[in-house]
């Protein structure tokens, strides 16, 4: 009965949000990776590894 009452989200609506976390995730993934690269970098100047 519970269920009955909830507004469902459209179709549309689920889409749209998927597509936004799936582009999100790649955005946070592309910084991630070069904040990794440039922590790496860094360290391998100051100790010359």
């Amino acid at each position: 009965a519970e269920a009955a009452k909830v507004v469902w989200p459209t179709r549309r609506e689920v889409l749209l949000t998927t597509l936004m976390v799936f582009i999100l995730s790649a955005l946070a993934a592309v910084f991630f990776s070069l904040v990794d690269l440039g922590i790496r970098t860094a360290l391998f100047a100051i100790i010359g590894t």
